[in-house]
């Protein structure tokens, strides 16, 4: 990477990894790391709201926490099994269980607290 880019933050982008029916339960359910998995549709204009936010939380927690999306359109049956009845839903998942759920558009210092204290325990 060049120093301009260095310089701008143009590094290496860092996306949400997408979760559909056929590897929810082994990403979400059966993770290693603590899950933000968010919940969105694609005419939602909240959902497009909470997309930065999103994509700042997976570069920020990288490692620490995976941050995920689901399309809940192209996903019914994890959509349902998850209990969603609205989009954005964020939910947080820790050991395979739900530990907090977003209903609605929130800023990011507001995930930010649930990921700090939800998942990592600080």
């Amino acid at each position: 990477m060049g120093f301009l880019a260095k310089l701008l933050g143009l590094g290496p982008q860092v996306l949400p990894l997408h979760i559909d029916d056929s590897n929810f339960e082994a990403e979400v359910l059966r993770a290693s790391l603590p899950v933000m998995l968010d919940v969105w549709g694609p005419n939602c204009a909240p959902c497009k709201q909470l997309e930065p936010v999103v994509v700042s939380l997976t570069k920020r927690y990288e490692g620490r926490v995976r941050v995920a999306e689901l399309n809940a359109s192209q996903a019914p049956r994890a959509a349902q099994r998850l209990g969603v009845r609205g989009t954005p839903t964020v939910l947080y998942v820790r050991k395979g269980k739900e530990v907090e759920r977003v209903v609605g558009f929130r800023g990011e210092l507001y995930h930010d607290e649930i990921i700090q204290t939800e998942l990592l325990g600080k």
